[in-house]
């Protein structure tokens, strides 16, 4: 998968990605803000695995963001199943050097766009940790609407936060 996002693209990883991918995971302030598997410090070898482990997804879920040189930050799906088959959570991250130029808005809309018109969905999801506002611009900039404030749900870093719940649905 290749989409074209102006300078930037969002496509399928491959396994020379992980340089770059270690080199822009490894900083506290995106780890502070991901799912505890998400490992820090983020190592070379943690690169290996993510890319291997997302090669082998069928369907692909996961993809890079990148510039025309390497990879910059990862957005995905997790999809749901059983009574809930027909909604996925989505999440993304970006290198620290390139907050604030429009990029993950850019590859949210993008990857929305895509895995509305080509899995079987109905409704998307992200669950933002009380303390990353930027990230809550971001979804509501790409029309997910903030559905409630799922109190004290996360505990990170030895602290239990508020996650916001925002939601895009496919009318």
């Amino acid at each position: 998968m290749r989409i074209e996002i102006g300078d930037w693209q969002v496509r399928s990883y491959r396994i020379d990605d992980a340089p770059s991918l270690a080199r822009h995971a490894n900083n506290r302030n995106i780890s502070r803000n991901m799912r505890d598997t998400f490992p820090y410090p983020y190592t070379l070898s943690d690169a290996h695995d993510w890319i291997s482990l997302v090669m082998q997804q069928s369907p692909e879920a996961n993809f890079a963001i990148a510039s025309a040189d390497e990879v910059i930050g990862g957005i995905g799906l997790m999809f749901r199943d059983d009574i809930h088959r027909r909604s996925a959570e989505i999440g993304y991250w970006l290198g620290e050097p390139f907050w604030g130029q429009g990029i993950a808005t850019a590859a949210l809309r993008a990857v929305t766009d895509h895995a509305f018109a080509n899995y079987d969905l109905a409704r998307l999801e992200a669950f933002v940790f009380e303390w990353n506002p930027a990230s809550m611009r971001v979804l509501e900039k790409v029309g997910y609407v903030l559905e409630g404030n799922l109190r004290r749900s996360i505990t990170k870093d030895g602290q239990t936060i508020d996650a916001f719940l925002f939601a895009r649905v496919l009318e």
